[in-house]
């Protein structure tokens, strides 16, 4: 059925009679009452197109260059852009919601899998929120080990941001020399938290574990590859006339426009302001860091490739940094009531608990098993209140307003995620442009959809 998109309504004929019912409309069917829920604004686009010489045509939801299951309605007069707007919806994964039924702990494997090409941004800022309700901080060494992740992540994401890209836009070798070098990222991840994504390493009052012993070593050989292949990029696309010519002037976004629509991240600091979390409202220590943050005053496509190019070496110089502060210390905070689970060790097959740690909790000591039951299928209680606290995400400022009633449970979990306030700006980006410059717009913004979709 179709709705008005204002109202909420059935615009179609058989629901014209329904137009002040309060409910959806519902029937008994053989599996149970089932309701009609109406959406879409379908017939009021098309009537808005009746002109001579336009179409309107979708592009999406199942499109490669859509970055996920977007859609994009597009009016078209020739091959220009005259009307453009989002359609989001399709991944409807409800993890806010989820939050409220799992314990704290719990609570990051579900955030982890929100924007799933920045796990670990998800996982910092909803644990900074949830500290900063118990009052407690991460020990230094767990901040240093959240900072060295997140850099590694944030290299990560901006690979596949060109390497789509490039895809979008035809460069193919682009494509492939990215997910290569994010291949590296992932390798190296799944080294130091055992898994390539999702990882649900970053824990209310630290880090699940310590880095395996030869950390340091993998961590150097990763910056030495990237450091031999970061200037490849520069010889395959930033001068390349067809990328620049496909890409200068496209999605212009000046610094009014991205104030006033909320944009942040790449997109922000491509029309020229340097705003970054890491630097005006610091967490984790990132003070004590010493790097740049990019800008530029072109606030176009190519400007955005630039800067994360750019942001890339500065993660670079962030890791070594990292590397030089790790001293030994814990990685948990020393509260019992919180410190889970971060003192687990592995078995000898990978999997599991050792020997050591069971034979502990299971024969010597009943108070250490009744406790290690209680927090793991509780969880700790959280004193009521509320907090926002954001983080610099690779695509922006990735916010976590968290609630508390003073249960094992969050209230209320609700997210300020950069992807879906960016999307926003896809039509003043793409109105008055060409169709094939939609592509390298929504391209430039990088969102993902399983954070506009939360």
């Amino acid at each position: 059925m179709l709705s008005d998109a204002a109202t909420g309504t059935d615009t179609s004929a058989q629901g014209a009679d329904s137009r002040d019912a309060e409910y959806a409309q519902e029937r008994e069917t053989t599996e149970g009452r089932v309701y009609t829920v109406t959406g879409g604004d379908w017939d009021q686009v098309l009537e808005d197109a009746v002109h001579d010489e336009r179409i309107v045509i979708n592009l999406g939801p199942q499109h490669p260059s859509t970055h996920g299951v977007l859609r994009l309605v597009l009016e078209l007069e020739g091959e220009t852009v005259t009307q453009a707007r989002s359609v989001i919806g399709y991944l409807h994964t409800g993890i806010e919601k989820n939050c409220e039924y799992r314990t704290w702990t719990q609570g990051v494997t579900f955030v982890t899998r929100m924007d799933y090409l920045a796990p670990l941004s998800n996982e910092a800022a909803y644990c900074l929120s949830v500290e900063k309700l118990l009052g407690i901080e991460a020990p230094t060494r767990a901040q240093v080990i959240r900072v060295l992740l997140l850099e590694i992540n944030r290299i990560g994401s901006h690979l596949v941001a060109l390497a789509t890209g490039g895809m979008e836009l035809g460069a193919l070798t682009a494509m492939t020399a990215g997910f290569r070098e994010r291949e590296e990222v992932l390798h190296l991840l799944e080294h130091l938290t055992g898994l390539r994504m999702n990882h649900a390493f970053i824990r209310p009052g630290g880090v699940a574990q310590d880095l395996p012993d030869d950390y340091e070593e993998k961590i150097k050989d990763f910056l030495r590859v990237m450091n031999k292949r970061l200037p490849d990029y520069d010889k395959l696309l930033t001068g390349q006339p067809i990328w620049k010519g496909r890409l200068q002037g496209v999605g212009y976004l000046p610094v009014d426009a991205c104030l006033a629509l909320g944009i942040t991240g790449p997109v922000l600091r491509s029309a020229g302001l340097a705003w970054d979390l890491r630097k005006v409202e610091p967490y984790l220590g990132y003070q004590d860091y010493d790097f740049e943050v990019p800008t530029d005053t072109a606030a176009d496509s190519y400007a955005r490739y630039l800067i994360r190019v750019e942001e890339i070496h500065q993660s670079l110089r962030i890791i070594e940094q990292a590397l030089r502060k790790l001293e030994p210390g814990p990685v948990m905070v020393e509260d019992q009531k919180v410190a889970w689970p971060a003192k687990l060790s592995i078995g000898s097959d990978g999997m599991g608990n050792s020997l050591e740690h069971v034979r502990k909790i299971m024969g010597q000591s009943m108070e250490s098993l009744i406790h290690h039951f209680k927090l793991v299928t509780e969880g700790f209680q959280v004193p009521a209140g509320q907090v926002y606290v954001p983080v610099e995400s690779p695509r922006g400022e990735l916010g976590y307003h968290v609630v508390s009633d003073g249960g094992t449970r969050p209230m209320r979990v609700h997210v300020r995620e950069p992807s879906f306030v960016n999307l926003q700006a896809m039509p003043a980006m793409s109105e008055g442009g060409m169709v094939a410059d939609v592509i390298a717009a929504v391209a430039s913004l990088d969102p993902v959809m399983g954070g506009c979709d939360r």
